[in-house]
Formats: structure tokens, C-alpha cells, sequence
């Protein structure tokens, strides 16, 4: 039977596979980020800034029902103008 003793394989040895194990997993990890990163990008991608606005205050904001709130609503922003 083979015996491992440290003494046989230099600590630097270790330290550089354990490296080199790391440094392998970081190169995969880059690598599919850079092949999946584009992908992802067309898929968030909006045609305006007022489109996306726009979507946020219809998922925020709720429409309002009461009928006399409309019409002050509605007196407010004529007023603005």
C-alpha cells in the first residue's frame, strides 16, 4: 500500500493546484457570462424611456373609480394649463 506523506509533496505544490483550481472555475464563470450577457440584454431591452415610465405608474398607480374625485382630478389639470 502507498503511503502520502506531506513531505513528499512540496506545500507550494498544493498551493498552486488549489490556485489553479480557482483561477479554472473563475475562467468558466467569466465565459458563461459572456455568452449568456447579450441574451439577456435584448430581452430588458424597452424601445423608450417614456414606454417604461409609463408601465410603472400602470403597475403603481390605481385607477381611480369615484366619479366626483374625477372630476376634481380633471378641474386640477385644466386649471394647470
Amino acid at each position: 500500500m502507498m503511503k502520502f506523506y506531506a513531505e513528499a509533496f512540496p506545500t507550494w505544490a498544493i498551493f498552486l493546484i488549489v490556485l489553479g483550481f480557482f483561477a479554472l472555475i473563475a475562467i468558466v464563470a467569466y465565459v458563461i457570462h459572456r455568452i449568456l450577457r447579450p441574451r439577456l440584454k435584448d430581452e430588458d431591452k424597452k424601445e423608450s424611456e417614456k414606454e417604461h415610465a409609463q408601465e410603472e405608474l400602470d403597475r403603481i398607480l390605481q385607477p381611480v373609480e369615484d366619479d366626483e374625485v374625477s372630476k376634481q382630478i380633471q378641474n386640477y389639470k385644466e386649471d394647470d394649463e
